[in-house]
């Protein structure tokens, strides 16, 4: 059974963007990412988890993970001036960005994310799952 898509949703979901930097900039890197990660902590509140990971298996490819509240926090980030700042940095620095998403999202979300012209994938969800309320409210 196919989700039917809103203009927009009120509920969490998950975001992850893979990111691959150049050889020989990962402390910069690292640098730009500590400094975008304390900037999105102070600026949206939506933002219910922000972790950034380093892959096991290759020193230059990390991982984004994000849980946002709804659609709303999602467009906030994308307008947030510090992550256009970061992204405008991964150009100079990385080569490769890849974001995947996991839940439920809205028509206006989705064209933001497309906007940024990068890689995207939706995973739908299927209708089975929940969303605590306690996280929610």
């Amino acid at each position: 059974m196919a989700a039917v898509e809103s203009e927009t949703e009120n509920k969490p979901f998950v975001l992850i963007a893979r990111i691959h930097v150049k050889l020989g900039n990962v402390d910069q890197y690292l640098e730009i990412a500590a400094k975008v990660d304390e900037e999105v902590e102070s600026s949206e509140p939506g933002m219910l988890f922000h972790n950034f990971d380093a892959d096991p298996s290759d020193p230059l490819s990390f991982t984004w993970t994000e849980v946002y509240k709804n659609d709303e926090a999602l467009i906030a980030h994308i307008n947030n001036p510090p992550v256009q700042r970061y992204v405008e940095q991964h150009a100079q620095l990385g080569d490769g960005f890849e974001i995947e998403i996991y839940g439920k999202l809205g028509k206006e979300a989705i064209e933001a994310v497309k906007a940024l012209g990068v890689p995207f994938k939706h995973f739908v969800t299927t209708g089975v799952g929940y969303v605590r309320e306690s996280i929610t409210g």
